[in-house]
């Protein structure tokens, strides 16, 4: 079977490029391993950014320019008016929070908007704070930074293109053979259950399996020294929370970046990133969630955690190597032979990330309509981390043992 493309990697890059390919007309398949949006893209706040986080230093970065029109981008494509079509994708917020701490270095904080970004924060009266912010007492603004919900995302695009998305066993049902490094002449792909074989002949292949890239590399021979980690330790907390979006700045860095949420059960969840979980890497569990309750009550003056249960989960950025080992200030893409490896740095860099793939792969060379089977196995969409942690701890077990 021939194919202009073949994506490996069911996440945001890979969705969303597929969705381009197939609008152009041209023939392509995505292939995943485990659930589609599992790693990055499920494990992600779900937060547009626009930039302003990456000028707190009051300078205006590559990533700040880099990303600043990806929320309008992002935005028409929630509304349904841009293409890909993501207006079946649930909105958490149409905008975050952003508020200081009263402390020395956190006055230097709000800065940003003479750089041009598209987003930038508007000051917000005391009687305009939500309720749990209004003991605040260093500034609060609004920022229209939109929150999606990253499952509702991966569905909306996967629903699109069914017949084109393949599940594998990357362990016992796949090879790649070429002829030389970097070329992949044929994917043969190998169903475990009905001992069924495809041969898949790419004209070219694409790596957006995040944390994956790197065996997937090492598959057709090429180096897998291309790719860096830099992993995360995110807390989560559920119970009598109120619905928060936002980032606690704290001097150029982020203290903490909250998102909400509600589970299967109808509790609303908090995802904590920002600087808690760059902290928490180093971190067991435990000591990870005394930490993060004391940030929190910290940034949140009068914060109840008394009924709320906290847990953990660990996540690795997935990225194109950088010489500092810091985060790549824009999407990084290698093309060797036919295959290209991509990694979109940041959720709100997909966009920018397939308009950069999709010229490298150029017109179409084969009918778009290949008859895979319809019986092959399809992947399932990834649960978000809250809905498979095992350890969920009560925060009044733990005062009750500290006393």
């Amino acid at each position: 079977m021939h194919f202009d493309a073949v994506i490996f990697g069911g996440g945001a890059a890979g969705l969303w490029l597929l969705d381009e390919l197939v609008r152009r007309n041209i023939s392509a398949v995505l292939l995943e391993a485990e659930r589609l949006g599992s790693g990055q893209t499920i494990a992600a706040q779900g937060i547009i950014h626009g930039g302003l986080k990456y000028t707190l230093q009051g300078l205006l970065t590559g990533s700040a320019r880099t990303i600043r029109e990806m929320p309008l981008i992002w935005r028409d494509c929630l509304v349904g008016t841009r293409t890909p079509d993501l207006s079946g994708t649930r909105i958490r917020s149409q905008y975050c929070h952003l508020w200081r701490t009263d402390t020395v270095s956190s006055r230097l904080g709000m800065i940003g908007a003479k750089f041009g970004l598209r987003v930038t924060p508007r000051k917000l009266e005391r009687h305009q704070c939500p309720e749990v912010l209004k003991n605040c007492s260093g500034t609060v603004a609004q920022l229209d930074e939109q929150v999606i919900s990253p499952r509702d995302f991966v569905s909306c695009l996967a629903s699109q293109h069914t017949s084109r998305i393949l599940k594998i066993n990357a362990k016992s049902g796949l090879s790649l053979e070429g002829t030389r490094s970097g070329h992949v002449d044929t994917i043969v792909l190998r169903n475990e259950h009905t001992a069924d074989t495809l041969r898949l002949r790419p004209k070219h292949v694409v790596f957006t399996a995040g944390a994956g890239n790197d065996r997937l590399r090492q598959m057709c021979g090429l180096s897998d020294l291309v790719m860096q980690r830099r992993p995360l330790h995110m807390v989560m907390l559920r119970g009598p929370l109120p619905q928060l979006n936002g980032h606690c700045v704290d001097g150029a860095r982020t203290r903490a970046t909250i998102t909400s949420d509600c589970d299967a059960a109808g509790r609303t969840v908090w995802q904590i990133g920002g600087r808690i979980a760059e902290d928490g890497v180093s971190l067991e569990e435990p000591l990870l969630i005394e930490h993060a309750e004391q940030e929190i009550q910290a940034c949140i003056p009068g914060i109840d955690l008394t009924s709320v249960e906290c847990a953990t989960y660990r996540v690795d950025r997935a990225e194109g190597r950088t010489e500092s080992g810091q985060r790549p200030e824009a999407v990084q893409i290698l093309k060797d032979a036919n295959t290209i490896t991509a990694w979109p740095t940041k959720l709100a860099l997909v966009p920018d990330l397939v308009r950069r793939i999709a010229p490298l792969i150029g017109c179409a060379g084969h009918p778009s309509h290949v008859g895979l089977p319809v019986d092959w196995p399809k992947p399932d969409i990834a649960l978000p981390p809250w809905e498979t942690a095992r350890n969920w701890h009560l925060a009044t077990d733990r005062i009750q043992r500290a006393a």
